[in-house]
């Protein structure tokens, strides 16, 4: 929704665009005017009709009758498909949708499609800006209930809910039952497009983007888009100047090389640098890592998994970095040129092989006998002729360049 005011400047714009306009009754904030004003006027329709099991009320009998069949427990309505049971019907007709793929309910902002109306809209409060959803301890808003809900916990410490596994506690139940599937090695939740499997819903909507390469999330200072909220969040931080974690003090500090971080988990994760530890193992061939996103990479290699397509020839690929060169081959770019005679490379190491022609450069050693080459290929047949009882796999020692011109 937009207001249609005009500006002389960029600036006046970003400036109108991030002003909160506050609303007297409810202390929601919202981007522009007239977003303010759809909010207030929702605010003044009259609800007749309370519930007398609960605090809600409904402007029509029909509305508050079909309502209490939620606190009744009454499942008349069930679906042919599964078998699930429902109390209302438009509820048993929006679980149809789950079966039947449709999705009629769309947003007029970017055309993303839904199966239902509810999350249609939650999906259009990321454009409007609108929090309608306000923490009654801090005044924090939120443009989901779901969202508010589990800030509320912050401000309390209980956690009722408790892991029968691990002893764990939660404080909310749904916390718990998340948790719990990290228990088991069951992955229900699968890609339509890579058959990739997870363990919840949430991750395997996040790993999706990577196929579609939709982008949700707007900078409000310059308008540039993201796939995951995290990453517009360290967007903006290059408008605010702060260059790490919210405060930008990096109060972490490695007792074995003196290195700051703002993250407790990213000096953890840096010590182990330090320390050898590779916690992380592969349940294939044992091979352990000390980061999980490189055991993550390294599984792929046993599974087979290809993530990353070519959107040009549909090819696909296990790795981004595998993806990014290929792609060159069809932009046909060398972006790099070699200073003696002009020749130009479409990847950077192709370079430095053809600048060993000029520089003499020999930064191959055998272990064995001393001899210097220019090429790995060069070493091996070299240690396979002469040094017929050193294995393929034989130490090479990868000499700096200013000790690697002798003969």
């Amino acid at each position: 929704m937009d207001c249609f005011t005009g500006f002389y400047e960029p600036k006046e714009l970003r400036r109108h665009t991030c002003r909160p306009h506050p609303c007297s009754d409810c202390r929601g904030t919202f981007i522009c005017p007239i977003h303010l004003k759809s909010h207030q006027q929702t605010l003044k329709i009259k609800k007749m009709y309370p519930c007398a099991h609960c605090e809600k009320s409904f402007q029509t009998p029909s509305s508050l009758k079909t309502h209490q069949l939620n606190h009744t427990g009454k499942k008349s309505y069930h679906c042919f498909q599964c078998g699930k049971r429902f109390c209302r019907v438009d509820t048993l007709k929006a679980h149809k949708r789950i079966h039947t793929g449709e999705k009629p309910f769309h947003c007029s902002q970017c055309g993303k499609s839904f199966s239902d109306i509810g999350n249609r809209n939650k999906h259009q409060r990321i454009h409007t800006g609108e929090k309608t959803y306000h923490c009654s301890e801090c005044g924090k808003s939120f443009n989901q209930l779901s969202h508010l809900k589990p800030h509320q916990l912050t401000h309390t410490s209980e956690k009722p809910f408790n892991c029968s596994q691990c002893g764990k506690g939660f404080s909310l139940s749904s916390y718990l039952k998340k948790h719990q599937v990290m228990h088991t090695e069951e992955k229900p939740y699968s890609c339509d497009h890579c058959g990739k499997s997870f363990k919840l819903e949430g991750i395997l909507k996040r790993h999706q983007r990577i196929h579609s390469g939709e982008k949700t999330y707007h900078c409000s200072e310059c308008g540039k888009c993201f796939s995951l909220s995290s990453y517009l969040k360290r967007h903006q931080l290059t408008h605010t100047g702060l260059k790490s974690h919210h405060t930008g003090i990096k109060s972490q500090h490695c007792s074995h090389c003196g290195k700051s971080f703002s993250k407790k988990a990213d000096l953890k994760k840096h010590q182990r640098i330090h320390t050898g530890e590779k916690p992380f193992h592969c349940s294939q061939c044992g091979k352990s890592f000390n980061e999980k996103g490189n055991l993550k990479q390294h599984q792929r290699k046993h599974s087979g998994e290809k993530p990353f397509h070519c959107s040009q020839c549909g090819k696909r690929f296990s790795w981004v970095r595998d993806l990014k060169k290929h792609q060159k081959v069809h932009k046909e770019e060398k972006p790099f040129h070699c200073s003696q005679c002009g020749k130009s490379f479409n990847e950077k190491g192709n370079l430095k092989q053809h600048q060993r022609r000029h520089s003499g450069e020999k930064p191959y050693s055998c272990d064995q006998c001393g001899n210097c080459f220019k090429w790995k290929q060069s070493l091996k047949e070299h240690q396979k002729a002469k040094h017929s009882a050193v294995p393929d796999h034989g130490l090479i020692i990868v000499l700096p360049s200013w000790a690697s011109t002798s003969n």
